[in-house]
């Protein structure tokens, strides 16, 4: 739902109540995951998508039936082989959709979720599925705020077992280290003006579950997810008795996009900026020379800075979703900022060059005693084998290689290999 979230919020604020389809499970190979939503708005206006077109235009109607009516509705769209004129999923999986009415007569709770998103903070929003509470109804919930040392927010963690159904808004820490020169600011996908939502200072919490003790008890379990990125379902008694599973309630987790750190302001780097944007990172070229490093000559959103690359990545927070480009291939660059990209958590590591280059830096490496454990992180030469030439192919060979890794894949055409496209 996060790039859709700025035209939601354009409607909300204009009074004007829309359908919102949320995907909230899916079984064997499907299109989308679990958060993935489309919505129908004045106009019938639609935004977003839940299926890549499978069932989009049954959810269409679905969504203005429950705008006209009021009636939040649980649906499930599978494959039929027995009528061939049935709404399903060609791809043989299955969805489950939460379609119910937005507005801010309906969902108060909206309007923090969004202030959140907008600003670059964690939020999850949690929803009745089903069972003895009013199903859509809807609780918005930020981390603890219980200041540490260094005064920054703290987590709370949490207990019980989830059914998580995956993971649908990458989950990255948020940075705010200070920086030479910067083009636009950081964000999501879509500028949001919106208020501060009516979030309960004593809680973090605004809406409700219909049940307090329901509220306390989800709000516990969706910190904990929250911290983890974790979009899926727990269940619940009546009244947030754990041990019980008579109310589902789905966890949505909006935390801040991810981080792409990109070496050398070269005019590859200018490409994989680009698509690291629409991949959907909060994206930062370094550079130690102020002539290449100038906001002018990166999309805008990005962020530019000029320092030495080593000085820069050792006073930044990267974490298990952050991905590092190295794109500078000169070792005065190369070798000092590996050293400590290699020693630091991150998704990814490549690093630009030719088959020389790469040895040469290895040998580096090795003799400034990075060990081979490290070493072994190191995607070099970057990129998957495309046959690239130009720096907007060699952005998507590089954006291809970040893909695989993330889900598993194994970079061959999918001619190549048998089993589920969409694997679970």
């Amino acid at each position: 739902m996060r790039d859709i979230l700025p035209a939601l919020y354009e409607w909300y604020a204009a009074g004007s109540p829309f359908g919102l389809a949320t995907v909230v499970a899916v079984d064997r190979s499907a299109p989308r995951d679990p958060g993935a939503a489309m919505a129908v708005g004045p106009g019938d206006e639609i935004v977003g998508s839940v299926s890549g077109g499978c069932v989009e235009g049954a959810v269409f109607e679905l969504a203005r039936e429950v705008i006209a009516s009021g009636e939040t509705r649980l649906e499930t769209f599978g494959y039929s082989d027995e009528d061939a004129f049935a709404v399903g999923l060609t791809c043989g999986g299955e969805i489950t959709l939460l379609v119910r009415r937005v507005s801010a007569a309906d969902d108060p709770a909206f309007a923090a979720v969004a202030e959140s998103v907008a600003a670059g903070r964690p939020v999850t929003l949690a929803t009745v599925l089903d069972g003895p509470a009013p199903r859509g109804a809807t609780l918005a919930v930020r981390p603890d705020e219980t200041p540490a040392e260094n005064g920054t927010p703290g987590s709370a963690a949490s207990t019980g077992a989830a059914d998580t159904a995956g993971a649908a808004d990458t989950a990255g820490a948020a940075d705010t280290a200070s920086t030479a020169s910067t083009n636009g600011t950081h964000g999501t996908h879509g500028a949001v003006s919106a208020p501060p939502g009516p979030t309960d200072p004593d809680t973090g919490t605004a809406g409700s579950l219909g049940s307090g003790g329901l509220d306390v008890a989800v709000a516990a379990d969706a910190r904990g997810e929250l911290a983890q990125g974790a979009t899926g379902r727990r269940h619940y008694g009546p009244h947030g008795e754990r041990r019980e599973d008579a109310v589902t309630v789905f966890l949505h987790s909006f935390a801040p996009p991810p981080r792409m750190l990109v070496f050398g302001a070269i005019d590859y780097a200018s490409a994989v900026a680009r698509i690291g944007a629409f991949l959907g990172y909060r994206v930062t070229v370094c550079d130690a020379r102020p002539a290449f490093a100038t906001p002018e000559r990166f999309p805008a959103g990005v962020e530019v800075v000029v320092d030495w690359p080593h000085h820069y990545l050792s006073g930044t927070t990267t974490d298990a979703r952050t991905v590092i480009c190295v794109l500078t291939h000169d070792p005065k660059f190369d070798v000092p900022l590996l050293e400590e990209a290699l020693r630091r958590p991150a998704a990814y590591i490549g690093a630009m060059g030719s088959r020389r280059t790469h040895d040469d830096r290895l040998e580096r490496l090795r003799a400034a005693g990075v060990p081979e454990h490290e070493l072994s992180r190191l995607r070099s030469p970057v990129g998957l084998d495309l046959g690239a030439r130009t720096p907007e192919e060699v952005a998507v060979s590089v954006a291809a290689e970040i893909i695989a890794l993330r889900w598993g894949g194994s970079g061959l055409p999918l001619t190549a290999r048998g089993g589920a496209i969409h694997p679970r």
